[in-house]
């Protein structure tokens, strides 16, 4: 068995509170609340002191970030058996979980104190190593940037972040890294500002689509999010809720269409694929739709003005898995480094 956490130090906390993005709806669209949730992106347990509040009996909070674990130490004790905390991606959720579960609950992207923290290199506002690694280990974005061939940085900018300039950049980083290797945060988001027209008055910055592609790339946060879904799908009892909140159209794409195709709608979700006998629903959508945030919440909180919620409720058929070219995945070939 692994040893306690380490107590977290005062540089490890955030400035400002992690806030709970559409937790509201969250608790609306599946009441009552009850039984043993898994929160699959645990952060600063927004989420999970929220189920318990609302009525969960236990909460396992997974998180592959050891940051997050370190703080949980500290506001789950009072919890004492109803909080279990686990390292690692929601991926592998079932297996983590090692039980059935009543909800799952997902809030995709970075979080706010990854994003708060200069160190973490996750931002281009504040100066920091180029590193944005979730789990603080493996390959760092400044190792994906100074070693992949320029067609995949291309790739990966187009395919992860929709930005249309992604050749011109992937050109720009590599002749810039020939000069000196890139290491910082401010100097990728300077390569990149200059190969763009300067932002107008309200518009986001210039790098804001290049880090969200390399931030992707580094965690397979695509790869992951296909993986988590499907085992949620496992690992939910009949009538156990699906909540997954995302923040931008990549992310809402891969879980719409998954609900599409888990909720027996396959057949018509493309009309030029022929129809397939094996569409026994999996879930029952509770939001009819994507639920928004209200005009109060994004004036509490404008980091979720682009955030989308949708809920489906487990169905009692067998979990199927979905091949990721279905659920839309980027398809582009890896032609690794050199």
């Amino acid at each position: 068995m692994p040893g306690p956490l380490p107590r977290p130090s005062a540089s490890d906390r955030p400035a400002d509170p992690h806030v709970p993005v559409l937790i509201d709806a969250i608790l609306r669209e599946c009441a009552p609340v009850a039984g043993v949730w898994l929160d699959g992106t645990l952060g600063a347990g927004g989420y999970a002191r929220a189920l318990l509040a609302a009525g969960a009996e236990r909460v396992i909070g997974v998180d592959r970030d050891p940051l997050a674990l370190r703080m949980a130490a500290d506001w789950a004790a009072p919890y004492g058996d109803r909080v279990r905390l686990v390292a690692g991606t929601f991926s592998d959720l079932d297996q983590l979980a090692g039980e059935a579960l009543d909800g799952v609950v997902l809030d995709l992207g970075v979080s706010s104190m990854q994003l708060d923290q200069a160190e973490r290199g996750f931002s281009f506002m504040k100066d920091g190593p180029l590193d944005m690694r979730m789990s603080q280990s493996g390959d760092s974005a400044a190792d994906l940037v100074n070693t992949a061939a320029e067609a995949v940085l291309a790739d990966i900018l187009y395919h992860y972040g929709e930005e249309r300039a992604s050749r011109r950049i992937a050109h720009a980083i590599v002749a810039a890294r020939g000069v000196e290797p890139i290491v910082t945060t401010a100097r990728l988001a300077e390569i990149v500002a200059k190969c763009l027209p300067r932002p107008k008055p309200g518009q986001s910055h210039p790098a804001t689509r290049s880090f969200q592609a390399i931030r992707i790339a580094v965690n397979a946060e695509f790869e992951e999010l296909a993986e988590g879904l499907m085992a949620a799908e496992r690992a939910l009892k009949p009538g156990g809720l699906l909540a997954v909140v995302t923040f931008h159209s990549l992310e809402d794409r891969i879980v719409k269409r998954f609900f599409q195709l888990a909720s027996g709608q396959e057949a018509n979700a493309n009309r030029y694929a022929p129809a397939r006998a094996d569409t026994e629903a999996r879930f029952e959508m509770v939001t009819r739709k994507a639920v928004a945030p209200d005009d109060a919440e994004i004036a509490r909180n404008p980091r979720a003005r682009s955030a989308k919620l949708r809920v489906g409720r487990r169905t009692q058929a067998p979990a199927r898995a979905i091949a990721p070219a279905d659920l839309g995945l980027p398809e582009f070939q890896k032609k690794g480094r050199r």
